[in-house]
């Protein structure tokens, strides 16, 4: 069954993307994407027809999913998701299909993680609570999601 949006049910955008003021130590002044907040596990949705080129953890991004488009124009990354994948490196994805969860906002078991919550403990990459961080590649380069997003007509 296909899902609606970009993480079912959750449309409040809570941080936009382009310059900002940094919310945590070690986010960025320039926002790479856009946040949408949610509920650790809810569903994160495929906003286009792709392959997994990459699961894992990415510094900053937590833990992410980072998918090419069929036509190798678009990569899109879900970044502080749940650890526990639900897809894998080569698999083909759908638009509509859940690929991952929101993930927690404390992650333990990365040596050497640097990112820590205001109480010393290890965080799922630069954030200050569970959300989505979306990012869009065209071609190489950062663009707004929002440019996508409302072309595939997701929100």
């Amino acid at each position: 069954m296909k899902q609606i949006g970009l993480l079912n049910g959750y449309y409040s955008i809570s941080s936009k993307f382009g310059n900002r003021d940094a919310p945590t130590e070690g986010a960025s002044t320039f926002h790479s994407g856009i946040d949408i907040p949610a509920p650790e596990g809810t569903k994160l949705i495929c906003i286009m027809d792709g392959e997994i080129v990459s699961t894992g953890w990415g510094g900053g991004s937590g833990y992410t999913i980072t998918i090419k488009s069929i036509d190798g124009i678009y990569r899109f990354s879900y970044c502080h998701c749940s650890p526990e994948f639900i897809v894998s490196v080569g698999e083909q994805v759908k638009k509509g299909e859940v690929i991952g969860k929101v993930g927690p906002k404390n992650v333990y078991g990365i040596t050497n993680n640097p990112y820590k919550d205001n109480n010393g403990n290890p965080t799922n990459g630069a954030t200050t609570g569970c959300h989505c961080h979306f990012t869009i590649r065209k071609n190489g380069e950062l663009i707004d999601p929002l440019e996508i997003i409302r072309k595939e007509n997701i929100l």
